[in-house]
């Protein structure tokens, strides 16, 4: 082999490396969903949006719920037995509202036990699904978010805020066409969390209060919902996350960087051993 076939060989291998190390986080991946099936007698479904170096040129790629993956997640849960327990992983931004809304009713759908896990934020949409479950287990600090609907980029009850501070002869067709879009958006998404909630067991003066407190534009988009507040609202929150999750989350990695910017020696670090006093 002479030099040139040998640096032909190296960048091969160089531009194979990313699709072997993909290979290898799936295979880990399917690993730990196996394991955690094993021990909790369940059918685990993952809903991760990360932005993963998935190109030769490793182009991050933006990722939310959208219709393929609410056509997957209801695959999985159709082919789940009624009776069989099923534990959602859900790391996400957020996403469509249809696609987010298909996999809510089939959750709510399903018979036995739904379990949502939240190892880091679901917003938006992935709150949605966790109002779905039947109980929600967030790692202590992970948090949920605001399902106020979105148009054009712009926040409906900003719109609405907004239209009202003017004279309608002051205010141009086209925002008041979005004032009258505002206002269906969130008429509908109110409705959407009501009858989600009322789907898994709440009263209907419960469901109204919550889905006016998450959809009424009281905070932003991206507020954080601590565990401590999800659980004055309402929702049945725990927060013993089994350690297979973090690990599974481990397995969908950032993209990469010439320095990382967090360090630690990736072990447990238990509380040092105190020496007992002498007993008299």
């Amino acid at each position: 082999m002479g030099f040139s076939d040998g640096i032909w060989l190296l960048f091969l291998l160089l531009a194979l490396q990313p699709l072997f190390r993909q290979r290898l986080l799936v295979a880990g991946r399917r690993r730990l969903i196996a394991s955690i099936e094993r021990r909790r007698q369940s059918r685990v479904i993952a809903l991760v949006h990360r932005q993963e170096m998935m190109s030769l040129l490793g182009f991050p790629l933006a990722r939310f719920i959208n219709i393929e993956d609410s056509e997957e997640v209801l695959r999985a849960i159709q082919l789940t037995d009624p009776q069989v327990p099923i534990d959602l992983i859900l790391h996400t931004p957020g996403g469509l509202v249809l696609a987010a809304e298909q996999v809510a009713n089939a959750l709510i759908a399903h018979q036995a036990k739904v379990t949502v896990f939240v190892p880091h934020y679901a917003m938006s949409g992935g709150t949605l699904l966790a109002l779905a479950a039947d109980e929600v287990v967030m790692a202590p600090h992970a948090v949920l978010g605001p399902l106020d609907p979105q148009v054009g980029n712009l926040p409906a009850a900003s719109i609405l805020e907004a239209v009202t501070r003017k004279e309608v002869k002051d205010i141009e067709d086209q925002t008041l066409i979005l004032a009258d879009v505002a206002k269906k958006a969130q008429r509908q998404v109110r409705g959407l969390v009501q009858r989600i909630l009322a789907g898994n067991g709440w009263d209907a003066e419960r469901a109204m209060a919550l889905a006016e407190t998450l959809t009424d534009g009281r905070w932003t988009h991206d507020y954080p919902i601590t565990v401590d507040e999800a659980r004055q609202l309402g929702l049945p929150v725990s927060t013993e996350m089994p350690p297979e999750v973090y690990q599974f989350m481990h397995l969908f990695p950032q993209p990469g960087a010439r320095r990382p910017g967090v360090e630690y020696v990736p072990a447990p670090y238990p509380a040092p051993q105190r020496a007992q006093p002498p007993r008299a």
